[in-house]
């Protein structure tokens, strides 16, 4: 099996020499093509952090993060910017989307970026679209479109490019029940149909149990690591919960 994304040792330090916090420890991991990971833990575990290092918003204090075969931790800034346009698909709790662009609009700005010809555009975005179930706001301003809609729309611009790792933060975290299950069935549908590889971090157990396999950190290292196997979504519910109580009740538990 493929590792699309391979962390090694990787340590994080914030602050000076009088006052220095280490925000990740010591962490390592792999994971493969097509996996749908879960990264959850509580606030100040340091999870956030480690998501911001592998989408290269942050740099690591040492260790090496891999992604598609490339060392991230090596690259220069220009290197660095055509690696994220290329390799990385973003997906966030606030959606970002441009206000003055149609749902439209918005997903082909991905591929503007990297000069994709009109009729491709056109072909791969009514392909995402379709899969995500967004054909009927194509064409809606973002504040014609509900929260779900959007979010769906962000998450189409991220995986319209064919990015080796789609990386969503809190993606549910602005969604009501109803919008945060249907935008989870798409990611379900796009790792199943499409073998997306998605690493999402968050701290809602539910968002959490449709994931393969999940990451539970813990003051800045691997705490525990759940891997659902052949149980039903719930079964898997039930054991993120249990280590919820191991964690002190620090993660939301709304199935």
């Amino acid at each position: 099996m493929k590792h699309i994304l391979s962390v090694s040792k990787i340590e994080k330090y914030y602050g000076n020499k009088g006052n220095i916090a280490k925000a990740i420890d010591n962490i390592s991991f792999k994971v493969n093509k097509g996996e749908f990971v879960g990264i959850m833990g509580p606030s100040g575990s340091g999870k956030t952090t480690l998501l911001n290092c592998i989408s290269t918003i942050d740099t690591v204090t040492t260790g090496h993060i891999i992604i598609n075969n490339r060392d991230i931790t090596d690259l220069k800034p220009k290197k660095l910017e055509e690696f994220r346009r290329d390799e990385l698909g973003f997906i966030f709790q606030d959606f970002n989307l441009l206000d003055t662009l149609t749902g439209f609009e918005n997903i082909a700005l991905a591929l503007t970026i990297q000069n994709r010809n009109p009729k491709e555009i056109e072909v791969l975005i009514k392909s995402v679209a379709e899969i995500l179930e967004i054909s009927d706001v194509l064409t809606k301003y973002p504040y014609q479109m509900s929260g779900g809609q959007k979010q769906r729309v962000a998450s189409a611009r991220a995986i319209v490019t064919k990015p080796s790792l789609i990386l969503a933060d809190e993606p549910t975290g602005s969604l009501d029940s109803k919008s945060s299950r249907l935008l989870l069935e798409s990611f379900e549908k796009l790792n199943k149909e499409q073998e997306s590889t998605i690493l999402m971090v968050t701290h809602d157990a539910f968002t959490a149990s449709y994931a393969q396999r999940i990451l539970v950190i813990k003051d800045g290292k691997i705490f525990n690591e759940l891997i659902r196997g052949n149980s039903s979504r719930k079964e898997f519910f039930n054991k993120i919960i249990e280590v919820e109580g191991l964690l002190g009740g620090d993660i939301s538990n709304d199935f």
